[in-house]
C-alpha cells in the first residue's frame, strides 16, 4: 500500500496479521533493508499482533526525496502514517538505522506508541562506528552495492553468523544485490547518520517501556551503546544477545520473536 505525505511522496506500507488483534507492532528497517527484512517473523507474529511494515523514505518501494530527511523527518513520516491507521495499542520496533529513526519518533510522537523495541541500534556515533561508515560509502562509490556489500557483511553479521550460516553468504549476497537501492538512495539516507548527534539526553524524556536489544558480536551498534540507551531510558529493558551480531532480524529471529512478544504482553499489563 502507499500512503501520500504532506509533501506529495509516498511511503509503502503493508499491512499483516489478526485485523482483530488488541495490540499492533509497526516495524522499521535498517539502512539496506525493506519490508522483506521482517519476513521470518511475520508468520509467527502475525498470529497474535496487527503487523505494519514500512519502507522509509528511499528504502525499498518507497518514494526518494529530492534531498534526504533527517531521522527526525523520517519519524514525522512515520506519525502521519499512523495518525491515518486505526491501530490498537501499538509496539515501534526499529533495527539499526531505523532504531534510530523510532528514537526520534518516541521522544517526538509519545501519544502514538505505547511501548518500543531498539533494536541493534545507536543513540550516539564515536570514531570507530565512523570508520565502519567510511569504508561503506567508499566501497559503494568505488563498485557501487555488490562491493559495499562485501565490505559490510562482516561488521552487520556476527562471527558465529559466518561460521554456521542460516542463509549462505553467496545466496545472501545474491538476494540482497537483485534487490538492492540505488548508491543514490543509500547516500541520502547515510547523511542522515553523518548529521545525527548524541541523543541520549533527549530519550530522558521518553516515558513509555521501552525493550533495548543488543547482540554480543555487533561492533557497529556495540553493547556500550545499548548500555547508554538503557540507562538513559526511564523504563527500559535490556536484552544482550550471546553469539549475535547486528542483523537481528536474520541471525537470530526465534529470539527475537520470543523477545518482541513477551516485552509486548507485558507493556500492555501496564498501561
Amino acid at each position: 500500500m502507499k500512503h501520500t505525505l504532506p509533501d506529495g511522496l509516498q511511503l509503502y506500507y503493508e499491512l499483516h496479521g489478526d485485523v482483530n488483534a488488541t495490540q499492533a507492532i509497526v516495524f522499521l528497517n535498517g539502512l539496506s533493508q525493506s519490508t522483506a527484512a521482517w519476513g521470518g517473523l511475520v508468520p509467527v507474529l502475525g498470529k497474535k499482533y496487527r503487523l505494519v511494515l514500512i519502507d522509509l523514505l528511499f528504502q525499498g518501494q518507497s518514494d526518494a526525496a529530492p534531498k534526504h530527511r533527517s531521522f527526525e523527518g523520517h519519524a514525522a513520516d512515520v506519525a502521519d502514517l499512523l495518525k491515518t491507521l486505526d491501530l490498537p495499542d501499538t509496539l515501534l520496533a526499529g533495527i539499526s538505522y531505523g532504531g534510530a529513526v523510532a528514537q526520534r519518533f518516541l521522544v517526538n510522537y509519545p501519544d502514538l506508541a505505547q511501548a518500543g523495541a531498539l533494536l541493534s541500534t545507536f543513540p550516539y556515533k564515536d570514531a570507530f562506528f565512523d570508520a565502519i561508515g567510511y569504508s561503506w560509502e567508499a566501497a559503494l562509490k568505488a563498485g557501487g552495492y555488490p562491493l559495499m556489500l562485501d565490505v559490510m557483511l562482516p561488521t552487520v553479521l556476527g562471527r558465529s553468523y559466518f561460521l554456521n550460516p542460516i542463509i549462505t553468504i553467496e545466496n545472501l549476497k545474491n538476494a540482497k544485490t537483485t534487490q538492492s537501492p540505488t548508491p543514490e538512495k543509500i547516500l541520502n539516507l547515510t547523511q542522515a547518520t553523518k548529521e545525527s548527534s548524541n541523543y541520549l539526553e533527549e530519550l530522558k524524556k521518553v516515558e513509555v517501556p521501552v525493550l533495548v536489544v543488543q547482540g554480543e558480536e555487533d561492533y557497529l551498534c556495540t553493547i556500550e551503546m545499548g548500555k547508554a540507551m538503557y540507562q538513559a531510558l526511564p523504563n527500559a529493558k535490556l536484552e544482550i544477545l550471546p553469539n549475535v551480531g547486528h542483523t537481528l532480524n536474520l541471525e537470530c529471529i526465534p529470539d527475537l520473536i520470543q523477545l518482541l512478544d513477551t516485552f509486548a504482553t507485558k507493556a500492555r499489563q501496564t498501561v
